[in-house]
């Protein structure tokens, strides 16, 4: 099991790969940060790992 992580690029808060995959886009949940998140942000290949591991990373 890997940690899945993306930064958001305006605040630098921290979302798990799994919210975003819940969400596929979902507005960043920093404080006053109005920055919209997407799965798609993830690199390729830990968007890649996560789905084809996806059990594992339900909580």
């Amino acid at each position: 099991m890997r940690i899945i992580t993306h930064s958001c690029p305006a605040c630098g808060t921290v979302i798990a790969a799994n919210e975003l995959e819940d969400n596929r886009v979902m507005k960043c949940p920093g404080l006053d940060c109005q920055e919209v998140l997407r799965f798609d942000d993830l690199p390729e290949d830990a968007r890649e790992h996560f789905l084809e591991h996806r059990d594992r990373y339900q909580i």
